[in-house]
C-alpha cells in the first residue's frame, strides 16, 4: 500500500481552513481523515485541527481498533468527545462563535473497510478504474435533491450549494453517518469540496489512472483544482491498495 495527502489554500481564501492526515497504528490499521473547517477569526483551522488531532491521537495510542463492532464505537465515542470539545472551545472563545468543521474519514484494517462523514466532504472508493462516492452531502441543496425539489444538475449552481446542514460544532448531539465498504477496491480517496467543486468525478478518475507516481497524482489533482478557480482551500487524502509492481 501506498498513501499521499496534501492540502493547499486554494486561489481565493487567504488562508487554509482544512486539516488533513494519513496514519497508520501497531497493528497496521490505517485512518484517513480531511476535515473543512468554518468560522471567523481563524476559527475554521482551529476546529478542523481539533477534530483531526483528536482522532489522530486516539488512533495512534492503541494498538487495533478490533471488530468491526468495536470500531463503529470507537467512531461513535470519538465524535461525541471532539464535538463537546469545539462546543467549549466556542463557549470559552467568544471571538470563535459559530466555529465548527466538516469530517469525512476512512478506517481500513485486514478485515475491514468503514467510512464516516459529517458535513460535505467527500469520501470515494476506486473500483474498476471508476470512482464510487460513499458518503452522503449533509448539505440543504443534497436535501432538496433526495425530496425530489432540485435535480443534480440545478443543484451544482445552486447559490446555497454550501450550506450545511450538520457540521462538528454546529450542535450539542450529532450524528456520523457510517458506511461499510468491501474491501476488494483499488484505492480510497478523502477530499473536501475545495476539489470536487472545480473537478468532475471522470477528470479526478483520469488523473488517479495516470502514469505518475502518487505524491504527483495528488499535487496534480490539486493544481487542476487551482486552474479552474481555486475558489477553496483544497485537501486530498489517497491511499492505493496496489500499487505498480507492489505486492500486498
Amino acid at each position: 500500500m501506498k498513501s499521499f495527502y496534501l492540502t493547499d489554500a486554494g486561489r481565493v481564501r487567504s488562508h487554509n481552513e482544512d486539516s488533513v492526515t494519513i496514519l497508520k497504528n501497531a497493528n497496521n490499521e490505517y485512518l484517513l481523515m480531511v476535515a473543512d473547517g468554518m468560522g471567523g477569526h481563524r476559527a475554521g483551522e482551529v476546529a478542523s485541527s481539533m477534530a483531526v488531532t483528536h482522532f489522530g491521537k486516539r488512533f495512534t495510542s492503541t494498538s487495533s481498533v478490533g471488530s468491526k463492532l468495536d470500531a463503529v464505537n470507537w467512531l461513535t465515542d470519538n465524535t461525541n468527545e471532539i464535538n463537546k470539545k469545539i462546543l467549549d472551545y466556542a463557549e470559552e472563545n467568544p471571538d470563535s462563535k459559530g466555529l465548527g468543521t466538516t469530517l469525512v474519514l476512512a478506517l481500513l484494517t485486514k478485515e475491514f473497510l468503514i467510512f464516516g462523514n459529517i458535513g460535505d466532504s467527500s469520501g470515494f472508493v476506486l473500483k474498476n478504474k471508476k470512482l464510487h462516492k460513499i458518503t452522503h452531502d449533509h448539505t440543504l441543496v443534497n436535501l432538496l435533491v433526495q425530496a425530489g425539489d432540485l435535480t443534480e444538475e440545478e443543484a451544482k449552481f445552486h447559490p446555497k450549494k454550501n450550506v450545511l446542514m450538520k457540521a462538528l460544532g454546529a450542535s450539542e448531539k450529532v450524528e456520523l453517518d457510517i458506511f461499510a465498504v468491501e474491501t476488494d477496491i483499488e484505492g480510497i480517496l478523502l477530499c473536501s469540496d475545495g476539489l470536487t467543486n472545480m473537478l468532475t468525478n471522470e477528470q479526478i478518475e483520469k488523473v488517479l489512472e495516470d502514469n505518475l507516481e502518487i505524491e504527483e497524482k495528488i499535487i496534480k489533482l490539486i493544481r487542476k483544482s487551482n486552474a479552474r478557480g481555486g475558489t477553496d482551500n483544497i485537501s486530498v487524502a489517497y491511499l492505493t491498495m496496489k500499487e505498480r509492481g507492489e505486492n500486498l
